[in-house]
């Protein structure tokens, strides 16, 4: 009888729950609330499950994000390794590859205004920043949490590798790719309050068509340019303008092929999986963590309202011939931000589309973010 009561405890002492504490049952309902918006509501579920899915297994099994040193057998955790090439800078640059080649720039070079847009949306970047200086963060720590308001997680994790700020990694990670997840909940507030039902009703004119030379000499006089200036961003830009240039030269399908289906879904799996499992109780729920989501949502959402804010600005000098909406795609979450344009412009009048028109400050969102996050390298002289 002994034996069996020493077995039936040592079994119960071997389960998650006798390690568990109140704050893991937190992160796992948290992990499941992402579940439950990726698979039915449908928000951005390539990047919201395998994130909620790495929160809920790190919340029960931690050691399967363990570094070498923390375990008796010098091994680390599966997803250890796979969050070492998120600090190395890896796949944030091979998501950019992949973005590349699914990217059309032709709205972008259609209409080149819509650059200014993708510019303007990053003055969230620039606020979020100095109010992380005020909440006492270190200016390397307030750069890396700032890039949060582009929306644009590869870039945040790019960032925060470059600036030695890893010990931020997580959250910041995190932040950044759920506001991207929850862009459709985030951004029509935003929008409607400050656009009158008149402007969401103006329709924008057809653009015009792009050659197939356009379309090739851009990605290489945007690498040529930017990479010139900044030259910090090469590992972004250049891998962006690359995946694109695959995409439109057209003598290399299988590389655009692979870029954007095989390559990319693989890399979104690691860097998902080790994304949410940068999320444990211990390491997640604190203050200065919370004041990360924090800042990163206030960023977002000034990104948000100073491409309105341009939008409407361009509609006034073009009188009345640019849809405000457009401006709050340019925040790089691409496309769900440019589908938001659309659904919102839609919602006012059902015969409004604006998708296209909204692609243009999207893609330029992009580049104007990796162009952020270089200027902050060059700042720093990183």
């Amino acid at each position: 009888m002994e034996y069996v009561t020493d077995t039936l405890t040592n079994l119960w002492h071997q389960t998650a729950f006798t390690n568990l504490y109140w704050g893991n049952y937190v992160m796992i309902a948290v992990a499941l609330v992402f579940l439950y918006l990726a698979i039915k509501k449908g928000y951005e579920p390539l990047l919201l499950i395998p994130i909620a899915f790495g929160m809920l297994l790190v919340n029960m099994y931690p050691d399967i994000m363990a570094t070498s040193e923390e375990t008796s057998n010098g091994v680390a955790g599966l997803f250890r390794y796979f969050f070492t090439l998120d600090e190395w800078s890896i796949l944030p640059s091979l998501i950019f590859l992949g973005v590349g080649a699914l990217t059309d720039f032709g709205p972008l070079i259609a209409n080149p205004k819509s650059f200014l847009l993708g510019a303007a949306a990053q003055i969230g970047i620039f606020g979020a920043y100095l109010m992380a200086i005020v909440l006492n963060f270190n200016p390397k720590a307030a750069a890396a949490i700032s890039i949060i308001g582009g929306a644009d997680g590869p870039t945040s994790l790019f960032l925060c590798s470059k600036l030695g700020q890893t010990e931020f990694m997580g959250p910041i990670a995190v932040a950044a790719y759920s506001y991207m997840s929850l862009v459709p909940i985030i951004q029509p507030p935003i929008m409607k309050l400050f656009t009158t039902e008149k402007e969401r009703k103006i329709k924008m004119e057809q653009l015009r068509p792009v050659t197939k030379l356009e379309k090739i000499l851009f990605p290489i006089i945007v690498t040529i340019v930017v990479v010139l200036l900044l030259p910090s961003t090469a590992p972004l830009i250049g891998m962006l303008m690359l995946g694109n240039l695959f995409k439109e030269c057209g003598v290399v399908n299988q590389l655009a092929e692979t870029a954007s289906n095989a390559l990319m879904y693989i890399v979104v799996i690691l860097l998902g999986t080790s994304v949410g499992a940068s999320t444990s109780a211990t390491a997640f729920l604190q203050v200065t963590t919370l004041k990360i989501v924090a800042l990163g949502l206030i960023a977002f959402a000034l990104g948000t309202t100073a491409g309105v804010f341009f939008g409407k600005l361009m509609c006034i000098a073009t009188k009345g011939k640019v849809n405000p909406l457009i401006g709050s795609a340019g925040v790089s979450a691409v496309p769900m931000a440019a589908r938001v344009s659309q659904k919102v412009g839609a919602e006012a009048d059902p015969t409004n589309f604006l998708l296209m028109h909204a692609m243009g400050p999207n893609v330029a969102g992009v580049i104007g973010t990796a162009v952020a996050a270089g200027v902050f390298m060059a700042i720093f002289n990183v």
